[in-house]
């Protein structure tokens, strides 16, 4: 009976999570906080708690962030990466100071602690670009010019989360100031002999996983990269970050199509951990933590802003493309989880889950709805002034084009 009840409430949840990704698609929205809604409902305090899945949702959750990662890493390759830290190492320090210091100041502020504020910082930095993604393609953007500035920067957010989350890590773990240091130096040399055997075998890499089969080929990249995972995890460094790394290691038509094949594997594990961190937050905390996560998303939205604004102009792009990429940076979903999973599990604080379940519902929605709004209300200005737009702004239907700056500097990017 036990196991029939398992697979009852696994049906109904998987069924649930088909049935929200549906509404999400019919309205052209992230279905982040519907999952995460979802998780909200199923779990202790909510409408109706599971009582015999636990097992199936924390180890699905645990391969939904690996898998989420690894075909992040399938979308860069080692060279790229290290070209991007080199032409946008100024832009991403900015990033980071600005966008990490809401998060950090509230946590200090509150009285959380140095390693609270160090999580939190790190959730208000961090942008989703799953989310983003899926905003520059639903807007047609993509050929904008303001485009590489805003995938560097998440390139660079990236990398930098493969630094951060180590050290998140070994500061959860509550380790000594010695046994600290070696633990972040055992993650740093992992760091780095996964990035050499990236950077010069990654050709051999690709042959161990590559096959002319696609079932051969989907176990080999599924297991290679939980295996990996695991023992990155093992060294503290965090599976996550593991996973990315093998994801790097591959890259040309055989990530293309590791992708493809793992995409939908990816999608199911990944909604199943973003319910698995609902599950974890209790619904009678959100109230408490509703009004500071809304000043605090209120505040990411204008550093955010300011960020993509700054980096557009330093690459020559027009006002209106600096504001489409600052709108562009403004959502939080994936890595903003599994920051605030990683403290949630390691019990440091029972009200940042809420806080950052708060956080993410409010800026998973509202910023694609910020980047809708933002040519409308251009246009709409453009109309009351009466004048000719400014260049890059939407043109009056049978008006002449206006005239762009100048081409901007090269920007590097990988994806």
């Amino acid at each position: 009976m036990h196991g029939t009840a398992a697979l009852i409430e696994i049906g109904a949840v998987i069924l649930a999570l088909g049935l929200l990704g549906a509404v999400s698609a019919r309205f052209a929205i992230s279905p982040i906080p519907l999952y995460l809604l979802a998780g909200l409902a199923f779990g202790q305090g909510g409408i109706l708690p599971l009582a015999t899945s636990e097992e199936f949702t924390a180890t699905g959750a645990e391969i939904g962030v690996i898998l989420l990662l690894f075909t992040l890493g399938l979308e860069y390759t080692a060279p790229e990466l290290v070209g991007t830290l080199r032409h946008n190492a100024v832009a991403g320090v900015v990033d980071l100071v600005l966008n990490a210091a809401p998060g950090v100041a509230v946590a200090l502020l509150l009285g959380w602690g140095p390693v609270a504020a160090v999580a939190l910082g790190g959730i208000t930095y961090v942008t989703s670009s799953g989310i983003t993604a899926k905003v520059l393609g639903d807007l047609q953007w993509l050929g904008n010019r303001e485009v590489p500035v805003v995938l560097s920067l998440l390139v660079f957010e990236d990398l930098t989360m493969a630094v951060y989350l180590p050290i998140l890590t070994a500061l959860l773990a509550g380790v000594g100031f010695l046994a600290g240091l070696g633990t972040l130096a055992i993650a740093a040399a992992t760091i780095t002999v996964i990035l050499v055997i990236a950077l010069r075998f990654g050709r051999y890499v690709e042959m161990f996983v590559a096959s002319p089969n696609d079932e051969v080929l989907l176990l080999k990249a599924l297991g290679l990269t939980v295996l990996v995972a695991g023992v990155a995890q093992g060294l503290q460094v965090s599976a996550a970050v593991g996973a990315f790394l093998v994801g790097i290691a591959l890259s040309g038509p055989l990530a293309h199509t590791a992708r493809e094949l793992l995409t939908p594997l990816r999608d199911l594990f990944a909604a199943v951990f973003f319910v698995f961190f609902g599950l974890q937050t209790d619904p009678s905390a959100l109230p408490s933590m509703l009004g500071i996560a809304l000043v605090l998303a209120l505040v990411s939205i204008l550093t955010k802003f300011a960020t993509g604004w700054w980096a557009a102009r330093r690459a020559g792009v027009s006002p209106l493309g600096r504001a489409r990429a600052g709108v562009a940076l403004t959502p939080r979903g994936e890595f903003n989880i599994v920051i605030a999973g990683l403290a949630v599990s390691a019990g440091l604080n029972d009200r940042i889950g809420p806080l950052a379940a708060a956080y993410v519902l409010v800026l998973a929605v509202l910023g694609p709805i910020l980047a809708r709004s933002l040519e409308p209300i251009v246009r709409w200005r453009s109309r009351r002034r009466g004048g000719p737009p400014a260049p890059g702004e939407p043109q009056a239907p049978g008006a002449p084009p206006a005239a762009e700056p100048g081409p901007a500097p090269t920007q590097a990017t990988a994806v």
